[in-house]
């Protein structure tokens, strides 16, 4: 996925579910989204943290 629909998909899955929610680059060269509490990859990749309590 590209980087603004990553970014797009992350704010409003932060803001849907109330959790915090992390942009990693995947090996493949793309974007992924997924729940902060559920990521167990290396820290290194990671772009950006949503925290909708923020």
């Amino acid at each position: 996925m590209s980087q603004a629909i990553a970014f797009a998909n992350a704010w409003n899955l932060a803001t849907t579910l109330m959790v915090c929610v992390i942009i990693f680059r995947t090996g493949t060269g793309g974007y992924g989204v997924m729940p902060a509490a559920e990521y167990d990859g290396d820290p290194a990749v990671v772009i950006h943290e949503f925290d909708p309590f923020q």
